[in-house]
């Protein structure tokens, strides 16, 4: 975990975090569109827009700054941690009915073990 500290010595200690290098107007441009895509899909991330309640983002935003992090990559990290536990969950119930949907098929029937019982007397 990053702590707001440490966070604020790299920052003075790099200039590009600084903003003593990457910040002069003069030399910032807009991507244009088909950039912008090939550094979408080179970085396998995308665009979306979602609503959450201010009082919601003005929280995250304060955990992240706390953390000495953006909270856009904060809310990643966040988002993905819990499909992978989602996925994760999913899969163990699936497995758990799949186990017993097996082991209940091994289970004698009561007519085939009646009709069983009778053919060999």
């Amino acid at each position: 975990m990053t702590t707001k500290r440490s966070s604020n010595l790299a920052q003075d200690e790099c200039p590009w975090e600084s903003g003593v290098l990457g910040r002069d107007e003069a030399h910032a441009a807009v991507l244009d569109a088909k950039a912008s895509r090939e550094t979408d899909d080179a970085t396998g991330l995308q665009m979306i827009s979602i609503r959450l309640e201010k009082s919601l983002l003005r929280d995250l935003k304060e955990i992240a700054a706390l953390h000495g992090i953006g909270y856009q990559p904060m809310i990643r990290d966040l988002l993905h941690r819990f499909a992978t536990a989602e996925i994760k969950t999913i899969l163990h119930e699936r497995l758990h009915e799949v186990e017993q949907a097996e082991a209940n098929q091994g289970a004698p029937i009561a007519p085939v073990e009646d009709f069983m019982a009778r053919r060999s007397a």
